[in-house]
């Protein structure tokens, strides 16, 4: 199974959108708010947003004069089928190897 994933561990491979995805996670967050919880500048988090939200990590919604931010839970699946991948390719040889025994 081939996954297009590598866009997503691009844009993971920083180590502030891996922390804006995670205070996104559970609760959708506006810009200010992700500012005052990171050790980054408002428009820095605003740029992290675009590069998570074309990945397709993070989606906005508008609510009054606010951008809310929150994860995509459907943006992880590449990432998920590509782990996925050496797993079942694994338990496959684990499977083969214990058929020869």
């Amino acid at each position: 199974m081939k996954t297009n994933a590598a866009p997503l561990f691009d844009a993971l491979g920083d180590p502030s959108r891996r922390a804006i995805l995670e205070l996104v996670a559970h609760t959708p967050r506006p810009v200010g708010e992700l500012a005052d919880a990171l050790p980054i500048s408002r428009p820095a988090v605003s740029q992290h947003l675009k590069v998570l939200k074309d990945v397709g990590l993070v989606t906005v919604r508008t609510e009054g004069t606010r951008h809310l931010y929150a994860m995509d839970p459907t943006g992880l699946a590449p990432v998920r089928a590509w782990f996925a991948r050496f797993w079942n390719d694994n338990l496959a040889a684990f499977a083969s190897a214990v058929e020869e025994d």
